[in-house]
């Protein structure tokens, strides 16, 4: 199957799974906290294990051609969504979603739109590793999707909570999932141009994917101190480590 028929079949696949996250949220809201809760752990393992199994060893290995310097566009990309949540509140976790709730309603354009964001770096992102091998494309589509699954949730609960429709929830991250396929078509097409920047580009990529995990979504582990869950969410984020690992040593085999 051709890489653009990966690519854009991945990204819907991610758009529409986490669009499915938050329609459970509108229609049982008690399961979909949850759901929501015990995603996140299994979330922040499945990105931190493409980050480290994946995405840094392949530009570790991309970087022996170009001479970049991998380790310090990671850290780069760390400091860099660092300062894109602190200037527009990008948060992923539910306790920020509530306390951004109590904000004024202009808060609720910025989540839009760092939301919108970041479904487009997504789409770039998938098509760029698609390109590179048909595996590692999978792999961190796979982290992809985890990980936004809970976090459309936080968003739909954040509009609900500002007072949106469900109708206009709805189609405000359809449309914003929309924007992952235009990322995705634009790094199939400017694939040839970035390939020389491919491992600076996964050496941010990984650095986003440990801050996300590490800033943003673990916090929101430990965030609610629910007895008996400690022990099951940390077998879950774990089990994230574990299936990254698993699909990249099995992939890698089968190349």
């Amino acid at each position: 199957m051709p890489a653009l028929l990966y690519i854009l079949a991945f990204t819907f696949v991610g758009s529409i799974g986490a669009l499915a996250g938050g329609l459970v949220l509108l229609a049982w809201r008690e399961l979909a906290a949850k759901v929501s809760h015990a995603l996140t752990a299994f979330a922040a393992g499945a990105l931190l294990g493409a980050a480290f199994f994946d995405l840094l060893p392949e530009a570790v290995h991309g970087s022996e051609e170009t001479g970049a310097n991998v380790f310090l566009w990671t850290l780069t990309g760390i400091i860099l969504f660092f300062f894109i949540e602190h200037v527009v509140h990008w948060r992923h976790h539910h306790d920020q979603v509530h306390e951004h709730a109590r904000e004024t309603m202009a808060t609720a354009p910025l989540i839009i739109i760092s939301d919108t964001v970041h479904n487009f770096i997504d789409g770039i992102i998938i098509a760029i590793t698609f390109l590179i091998n048909i595996p590692l494309g999978i792999v961190t589509a796979l982290a992809v999707i985890a990980h936004e699954i809970p976090q459309e949730i936080g968003d739909f609960a954040l509009l609900l909570h500002k007072g949106f429709s469900r109708k206009m929830v709805v189609l405000i991250n359809v449309l914003s999932a929309a924007v992952a396929l235009i990322g995705a078509l634009l790094g199939y097409v400017f694939g040839s141009f970035l390939q020389g920047y491919i491992p600076i580009l996964l050496g941010l990529t990984a650095g986003f994917f440990i801050y996300i995990a590490t800033s943003d979504i673990m916090p929101e582990i430990h965030y609610k101190k629910r007895r008996g869950f400690a022990v099951a969410e940390s077998i879950l984020l774990v089990s994230g480590i574990v299936a990254i690992y698993s699909a990249v040593s099995f992939f890698g085999h089968a190349e």
